[in-house]
């Protein structure tokens, strides 16, 4: 997924107020693990972050067989396996923007049904990452989460790739995961030791 392309390329199917499930339109076109997303709900830009992706059969009777064939050698022989493949994933809903100015809240209203979901521009994921208030939803939300570490790895990555984890909003990161983790100095120093290698890059 080509967070440059920002055409609508999948929709949601289940919406709370924390987040939602959206079904891709291409089994094979979705976004990454920490990518930011929008969706376009009345005057308000929802923000949601996915946190997880899983592709499976679309029919529950009917499941992938080991073929033992590259996937050049299917979409040749049998295209047709591949029509009843589906990618859905997961996102938490991170704020929203109405009139200009983002909120790191929960939005008032779950985002609809069907509506279309888009990948954040880079404009869009610079102006919403300039602030952390974002962490504080994430943490409150971790429950929802498989491995919360590893989606502020992949945030971390995000940013650094867009050009915005200067060195001061990096101790601004490590203060803020400090008070949200109440300190846990064990848990900090193991995850410095993995963002390190991020952050060279």
């Amino acid at each position: 997924m080509n967070p440059m392309n920002n055409k609508p390329f999948s929709e949601i199917i289940d919406s709370s107020l924390h987040g939602f499930l959206a079904q891709c339109w291409q089994w094979d076109d979705f976004p990454t693990f920490g990518q930011l997303i929008t969706v376009k709900s009345g005057k308000q830009t929802i923000f949601g972050l996915v946190h997880q992706i899983q592709t499976g059969s679309m029919d529950p009777v009917r499941y992938p067989f080991p073929y033992q064939k590259t996937e050049e050698e299917l979409l040749r022989e049998q295209p047709q396996i591949f029509e009843f493949l589906k990618t859905t994933f997961s996102c938490l809903t991170l704020g929203y923007m109405q009139d200009g100015k983002i909120f790191y809240l929960m939005t008032p209203k779950p985002a609809k049904i069907h509506a279309f979901v888009y990948p954040a521009d880079t404009q869009q994921s610079k102006q919403f990452f300039s602030d952390l208030g974002y962490l504080h939803l994430l943490f409150g939300n971790s429950g929802e989460i498989f491995n919360l570490d590893e989606l502020l790895l992949a945030l971390i990555k995000q940013q650094k790739k867009l050009g915005i984890m200067s060195q001061e909003k990096i101790y601004t990161f490590i203060d803020q995961f400090s008070l949200l983790t109440g300190s846990d100095y064990r848990r900090l120093k193991l995850f410095l030791q993995r963002a390190q290698p991020l952050l060279e890059i």
